[in-house]
C-alpha cells in the first residue's frame, strides 16, 4: 500500500516538485519513498510495507529498466502472477507484488489490468514509447487524481499533492459543488477544482506526445443468470467469502477487522477466525445515544469468536477532530460517518497496519433499507393528478418527523408515489433537491449551473446497467456510484489518514461478478433484506443478529447541530467568509439554521454546508498544503 505522484511533459519535469507532492501525502505511505526522475517523466512513490517488508521498495523497473512502475494498492493473486512471469523467462528482484506490473505489461500491454484482483491505482511509464499508463482498479477501491495543463500532466493519490502548488489550486467548479450538494461528495470524473478530475474506477489513462485519452475497461455486468437451488448458492457464496478473507488475510504485518456488530462485518470476522490460527483483533465505535449504538452487538460476536476486541465510546461531537477531518478530506465530503470511521481507525492503528471491513456487502446482496422502500414504492398504482398533492404532504410530514420513526417512513412513502424508478432513486439519495438548491443559491451561484441535473448522472448509470429488474438495476447503478464515490472514499481516507490498510472482501471483483446476475428474489424476499447472505451465514451468526434491522453507521447530528456544532455551524456558515463567496443566499442559510434549531431536521443539508465551508478555508488559503497537517 502505498501513495504516488507523478508528472509528464515533453519540456522537461522539475523532480523537487514530484518530490514535494509526494512529502504532502507522506501519511498514505510512512516506512519510505522513491523517485524515478529522467527529463520528461518522473514518477514518485510513499510506501506503507506490508508485503515483502524487507525488499518490497519502489519504483519497480522491467530488466532493461525502460518499463517503470509506481503502485498503490494490493495485487491478492500475485503469487499466481509471479509463477507464470517467471514460467516465461522474466526475472523479478524482490517477492512482492508490485513488481509484476511491469512484466505483465511487457507481456499484455494494457490489457495487464484484467489480469490483477485486488486495489489499485498505478502509474506506468514505458520509457521507449515515452508514454504514460495511469489505471485504477475496477470498483475505485484507490483514488487517482489527474490535471494537464500547458501540456504538464500531473497526477497523484490525493487532490491535496496537486494543490499543494498554489498554481493549480484553481477555482471551485460550480458543477461539481452543484453536484455534491446532491449527493454529499463530487462524483467522478469532477473534483471540486475546475481543471483537476478523478480517475473513474474501471479505467485507464494514456498520455503519449501530449495528448489523452481515458477509457472504461470494466463495468459489473448485471445481466441476470439462472440461479441453481438456493442451498447451492448459498454454498458457493460461503466458498468465494472465504477465499476473498483469505487472500486480504495475506501479509507481514499485525492485521485486525472493524467490526459494527451487523452482518457484514460480522460476516468477515467470521470468516477470519475460520482460517486464523490466533484471535483476530476487532475494533469498534459507539456513541453515548442508543440509537446510534451497536457496541453490544459487536461485543457479542467479539465474544462468539473469542476475537481480541476494542471498543471506543464517543461521547457528545467529537470537536477534535475536525481540523484533521477537513485536511485528510481534501475534497468536500459530508457523510457524517466519516467521523467514528476516522475515529476507528485511529483507536485501530495502535496495534494493526492492516484492517478488514464489510465494506460492499450491502450493494452486492441487497442490504439497504431503501431498496425494500422502492420496491413497496414501485407497487403503488396512483393517479396522475394525485401524485403531487401526495408527494408535498409526504415533503411536509416528513420535514416534521423524527428521523427513523414511523412516520417519517410513512412519509417517505409519500412522497416517493407516483415517480418513476430512476427519480424515486435520485430523491432518496439526494440531500438537496433541485429546488432546494435553487433557494439557498445566490443569482450569480444559480446562472453558473443554470441547466446542469445531477440527476443526469442518475439516469445515466441506469441506462448503462444490464441488470433484468429494477431492484437489481437499483443495486448495480449503487456499485457505479454511491460507493465508489462515498462509501469507498470514506474507507481509503480515514484509514489511509492513519496509516492503515483497508480491505474489503465482498469487493473481491470475483464474488461481485457471481453475486450480479443473482435474481432480485435472493437478495431481498418478503421485506427481509440479503436473503442470501442471511442464509449462506446462518451456521456462522445468531440468528437473531441475523434478524435485527439494519442500523447504519450514524451519528447522532440532528442532536450535535443544536447542542455542541450549534455555535460552530452558525459561525462559520453566517460571517463574512462564507457570505463573501457569493455561492450561498445569507438569509437562506440562516433560515436552515434556525428553522433546525426550532425543531425541523435539516442536519444533513446544514452538515454539507459546513463541510464544505470547512474545506474551503482548509484548502483554498495561501499556505502550503503540507504544512496545515493536525495531528491525529
Amino acid at each position: 500500500m502505498c501513495a504516488i505522484a507523478g508528472a509528464v511533459c515533453p519540456d522537461g519535469v522539475d523532480p523537487a516538485t514530484v518530490q514535494d507532492m509526494c512529502d504532502t501525502i507522506a501519511h498514505r505511505g510512512p516506512d519510505g519513498g522513491g523517485l524515478h526522475v529522467e527529463h520528461s517523466a518522473v514518477l514518485g512513490t510513499r510506501r506503507l510495507a506490508v508485503v515483502d517488508v524487507a525488499g518490497g521498495d519502489q519504483p519497480v523497473y522491467s530488466e532493461d529498466g525502460r518499463v517503470v512502475a509506481v503502485f498503490n494498492g494490493e495485487i491478492y493473486n500475485f503469487a499466481e502472477l509471479r509463477a507464470e512471469l517467471l514460467a516465461k523467462g522474466h526475472r523479478l528482484a524482490a517477492s512482492g507484488d508490485s513488481e509484476c506490473l511491469v512484466h505483465l505489461y511487457e507481456e499484455h500491454g494494457d490489457a495487464l489490468v484484467h489480469r490483477l484482483r485486488g486495489m489499485f491505482a498505478f502509474a506506468l511509464w514505458d520509457g521507449r514509447r515515452r508514454r504514460l499508463l495511469l489505471a485504477r482498479d475496477r470498483v475505485g477501491k484507490k483514488p487517482l487524481y489527474w490535471g494537464m495543463r500547458s501540456g504538464l500532466l500531473r497526477f497523484a493519490s490525493e487532490l491535496k499533492a496537486l494543490i499543494g502548488d498554489p498554481r493549480w489550486r484553481g477555482e471551485v467548479d460550480p458543477v461539481a459543488l452543484h453536484h455534491y450538494l446532491t449527493f454529499q461528495y463530487v462524483p467522478a470524473p469532477w473534483s471540486i477544482l475546475q481543471g483537476i478530475a478523478k480517475l473513474p474506477p474501471g479505467s485507464t489513462l494514456v498520455w503519449q506526445d501530449g495528448h489523452v485519452r481515458v477509457d472504461r475497461y470494466w463495468r459489473l455486468d448485471a445481466t441476470p443468470r439462472p440461479a441453481a437451488p438456493i442451498e447451492e448458492e448459498a454454498e458457493r457464496l460461503r466458498a468465494l467469502l472465504l477465499e476473498a478473507t483469505r487472500l486480504r488475510m495475506v501479509g507481514e504485518r499485525p492485521i485486525g477487522a472493524f467490526l459494527s456488530g451487523g452482518v457484514d462485518s460480522s460476516a468477515v470476522v467470521a470468516a477470519m477466525a475460520r482460517q486464523s490460527s490466533r484471535p483476530i483483533r476487532t475494533y469498534c465505535v459507539g456513541f453515548d445515544t442508543a440509537a446510534f449504538d451497536e457496541r453490544a452487538h459487536a461485543r457479542e460476536v467479539a465474544d462468539l469468536f473469542g476475537t481480541d476486541h476494542s471498543e471506543l465510546l464517543v461521547s457528545g461531537a467529537p470537536l477534535e477532530v475536525f481540523p484533521a477531518l477537513a485536511w485528510h478530506f481534501d475534497e468536500p465530503f459530508a457523510d457524517s460517518s466519516a467521523i467514528p470511521s476516522l475515529l476507528v481507525a485511529r483507536m485501530s492503528s495502535r496495534r494493526v497496519t492492516v484492517v478488514l471491513n464489510g465494506d460492499g456487502g450491502d450493494e452486492s446482496f441487497g442490504g439497504y433499507r431503501r431498496y425494500v422502500l422502492l420496491r413497496q414504492a414501485a407497487r403503488l398504482r396512483m393517479p396522475s393528478m394525485a401524485a403531487p398533492m401526495l408527494g408535498a404532504a409526504g415533503r411536509g410530514l416528513r420535514a416534521r418527523s423524527r428521523p427513523g420513526s414511523a412516520l417519517r417512513k410513512a412519509a417517505w412513502g409519500m412522497e416517493l408515489a407516483g415517480l418513476s424508478t430512476t427519480d424515486r432513486y435520485t430523491r432518496l439519495m439526494s440531500y438537496f433537491t433541485g429546488e432546494q438548491k435553487r433557494r439557498i443559491y445566490t443569482k450569480g451561484q444559480r446562472d453558473r449551473v443554470a441547466g446542469v441535473s445531477s440527476g443526469a448522472i442518475v439516469e445515466r448509470a441506469f441506462a448503462e446497467s444490464s441488470a433484468g429488474c429494477d431492484l437489481t438495476r437499483v443495486m448495480d447503478v449503487d456499485v457505479n456510484t454511491y460507493l465508489p464515490g462515498d462509501l469507498l472514499v470514506k474507507a481509503d481516507i480515514s484509514t489511509m489518514a492513519c496509516s492503515i490498510e483497508a480491505r474489503s472482501p465482498f469487493l473481491d471483483h470475483v464474488l461481485m461478478e457471481w453475486a450480479a446476475g443473482l435474481p432480485g428474489e435472493l437478495k431481498i424476499r418478503d421485506g427481509t433484506t440479503k436473503y442470501l447472505l442471511k442464509r449462506a451465514v446462518a451456521d456462522w451468526l445468531p440468528a437473531h443478529l441475523l434478524r435485527r434491522q439494519k442500523m447504519g453507521f450514524g451519528v447522532p447530528l440532528a442532536s450535535w447541530l443544536r447542542t455542541g456544532l450549534r455555535p460552530l455551524a452558525h459561525d462559520l456558515l453566517t460571517d463574512a467568509t462564507a457570505r463573501d463567496r457569493g455561492i450561498f443566499g445569507p438569509r437562506a442559510v440562516a433560515r436552515l439554521l434556525a428553522e433546525h434549531a426550532g425543531g425541523r431536521d435539516h442536519s444533513d443539508r446544514i452538515w454539507t454546508l459546513l463541510q464544505f465551508e470547512l474545506w474551503h478555508r482548509t484548502h483554498l488559503s495561501a499556505r502550503p498544503a503540507a504544512a496545515q497537517r493536525p495531528s491525529l
